[in-house]
């Protein structure tokens, strides 16, 4: 993108005039938060910045107001950084241009219709998972969309980075869910794809939307599907057994045989102990299902899967009531955040992420070669494990956990001394054995590094994308698309 020729007191003046001032955040600590995600959660605790902070936070209130500022923005080259929940893990929130506006929906919080007839609920952008989730349990229903962020994860953001949930071995992921949406780009144009259950009316333009992580539009209101929700009739199985590979194994035979348990989860033994040690030696795997939906539709599921593991002859197995108990206490609030947050000043001990993804062959090899190198060359690591928690035909995910313990290492190096040397490792093992880099969480704007890569042949068509939707490269520089060099 070109540079704004605009100072920053001239972006905040045209932002005022364009939505009104009470829209308008300018306090100095809220910007300096405003800055970074949960990838810098390091830097943020300690209270040290190192991305330039946005020149305002606009808390817009309606789609009008959306249209106003990007159309202001595109105008006159000021990137923005479009948000709802602030639950990101990627980077994707950065405000790496300075003077970049952050362009917040989280007011807008209405749940438009809950339409019972054709199974499908809209709601805005700032509505909360969690609370469209709660409203729709009260009438019967659910979004079927439980990601661990779903205290915090709002419907704008889930669509932006798409999302996947706990359950998406039956109900799928956000991508699967969405029936319709609004978005705005850059130059303010409105764009709304109707609910609909399926056309062939050429592409799927959803996807154009789906995934964007706010490098192309604004979404401003979603139209997911529902579902009955029927929590009595849920089936808890566990396991426990020897080997990941195994564990691989018996995944891929439940999705063959096309069983279709809402949760389907592998764990090794170092991140498995942060959830199963009561039951789970150091050195054992463990694996868990959840049957849910129609009552002899989930009894037939849990029987199916049970008789499947018990013909292998190699797996223990957990009482069902524990597995409950663990799944219940799943999902991440504030409260839990505001706890890390305590552990990690005290500790020096920071966790993260990186998962992939790839088809059944290879799976196994990379759990393997990312764990190794990672285990051989990262200085100060506590902990390397990880599990599988999202299933298909033809393949699963890798969710590589990683703790390490940054000592006397300055926060504004962690990432570059830590981190990103995870991160790099773990993406260079899975596009060496075939997988791709990310299953959900975004891009962010730190694994752009190996987009290309990613994509091999197929990226010029999202370069395509980029200057088709965002000529004048507004909408979230940095983020999928990688910034220029220099």
């Amino acid at each position: 993108m070109s540079p704004s020729t605009l100072t920053r007191e001239a972006v905040v003046a045209g932002l005022v005039d364009a939505v009104g001032a009470a829209k308008v955040v300018t306090d100095p600590e809220e910007l300096r938060r405003s800055s970074v995600d949960r990838f810098r959660k390091y830097e943020d605790i300690c209270g040290v910045w190192t991305q330039p902070p946005p020149a305002a936070v606009v808390m817009a209130e309606s789609t009008a107001d959306v249209a106003a500022v990007l159309a202001f923005a595109d105008a006159h080259g000021v990137n923005v950084v479009p948000r709802t929940g602030r639950s990101a893990t990627e980077g994707g929130l950065e405000t790496v241009v300075p003077d970049s506006v952050v362009l917040d929906g989280s007011r807008m919080k209405r749940i438009v219709t809950v339409d019972v007839e054709n199974m499908q609920a809209t709601a805005q952008c700032g509505v909360g998972l969690q609370e469209l989730d709660d409203h729709l349990a009260s009438l019967g229903w659910t979004t079927g969309h439980s990601p661990q962020s779903k205290p915090l994860a709002q419907m704008g953001g889930l669509v932006a980075t798409r999302s996947i949930g706990q359950l998406s071995t039956l109900y799928g992921g956000i991508e699967d869910m969405v029936v319709g949406l609004e978005a705005v780009f850059p130059d303010g144009t409105v764009s709304r794809i109707k609910n609909v259950p399926r056309r062939a009316a050429g592409p799927d333009i959803r996807h154009v939307v789906i995934g964007n992580e706010g490098g192309l539009c604004f979404v401003t209101e979603v139209t997911v599907k529902i579902f009955p929700y029927r929590p009595e009739n849920n089936r808890y199985l566990g396991w426990t057994l020897d080997s990941m590979a195994e564990g691989f194994a018996i995944l891929r035979e439940v999705m063959a045989e096309g069983l279709r348990p809402s949760v389907a989860r592998l764990y090794d033994g170092p991140d498995g102990a942060q959830h199963f040690s009561h039951f789970a030696g150091p050195d054992e795997c463990t694996l868990v299902f959840v049957a849910e939906g129609n009552a002899r539709v989930a009894d037939a599921t849990a029987d199916a899967i049970a008789d499947l593991v018990a013909a292998r002859g190699t797996c223990r197995p957990v009482d069902g009531a524990v597995v409950e108990a663990w799944f219940n206490r799943l999902n991440w609030g504030p409260e839990q955040v505001a706890a890390e947050r305590v552990e990690i000043a005290q500790t020096k001990s920071i966790g993260f992420t990186t998962e992939v993804s790839a088809g059944w062959s290879a799976i196994h090899d990379i759990y393997v070669a990312a764990r190794d190198r990672v285990a051989a060359e990262i200085p100060g690591l506590e902990m390397v494990g990880g599990h599988s928690s999202h299933s298909y035909v033809n393949g699963t995910n890798m969710y590589f956990v990683y703790y390490y313990n940054v000592g006397d290492c300055p926060p504004e190096e962690e990432i570059t001394r830590f981190h990103t040397p995870v991160n790099a490792i773990i993406c260079e093992e899975t596009l060496r054995l075939g997988g791709s880099i990310v299953h959900h969480h975004g891009v962010g704007k730190h694994r752009t590094a190996w987009i290309e890569d990613e994509h091999g042949s197929a990226w010029p068509m999202l370069v395509r994308l980029k200057r088709a939707f965002d000529p004048n490269g507004i909408m979230n520089a940095g983020t999928i698309w990688p910034l220029p060099p220099g």
